[in-house]
């Protein structure tokens, strides 16, 4: 099994190539605005170091956010144009905010900045396996008044692909797939004005 997994919605690019049990590539690319440069030079660094071609993939898992809004969606865009252009190519989905808090144990928050004093957050249980705080646009005080073990930022995370293998869902029809942003955007709630 050969799985590719890219997020883009934080400041840190995410892509990393599972073959099998072995974790054959990863890195983390840190950048604001501009992971467009870096994406694809990233997913092809994988490719080579595992020898193989975007054909020989099983999975591509992306994390839907949510996050930086252009960000989410180039890492969508791309695991929704492999698997359209490659269809026998299963396409996953996952939290960026579960990628990003993956690698922690006990009760997690994960949290990306939002702008004035909010940030799209959750506090995740990773002994129970559930949300204490469910995924919200959150003020971060209110966040980080709850009792938790871990924090991880859009700044610094750690993944454990293995865990983002096992919590990824299915996506069925791949071209349906749609960010989740937990806002709309600057210009449509100016537009609502």
């Amino acid at each position: 099994m050969k799985t590719l997994i890219v997020d883009s919605a934080t400041n840190l690019l995410y892509v990393s190539l599972v073959v099998d049990n072995d974790l054959i590539y990863e890195s983390y690319i840190a950048s604001k605005h501009d992971h467009a440069s870096a994406i694809l030079v990233e997913i092809k660094k994988a490719l080579i170091k595992a020898q193989i071609e975007i054909a020989d993939l099983n999975k591509v898992i992306v994390g839907v956010g949510p996050g930086s809004y252009t960000g989410v969606r180039m890492g969508v865009t791309v695991g929704k144009m492999i698997t359209t252009l490659k269809p026998h190519i299963k396409l996953y989905s996952i939290s960026t905010l579960l990628l990003m808090s993956s690698a922690c144990e006990g009760k997690t928050v994960a949290m990306i900045d939002a702008r004035r004093g909010n940030c799209f957050g959750c506090l995740y249980d990773w002994k129970k396996a559930e949300y204490v705080v469910s995924e919200a646009l959150v003020a971060k005080e209110i966040l980080l008044a709850n009792d938790y073990d871990s924090l991880v930022t859009e700044d610094a995370f750690k993944v454990d692909a293995f865990k983002v293998i096992e919590l990824a869902r299915l996506v069925a029809e791949p071209r349906t797939l749609v960010p989740n942003y937990l806002r709309a955007t600057e210009a449509e709630r100016n537009l609502n004005v």
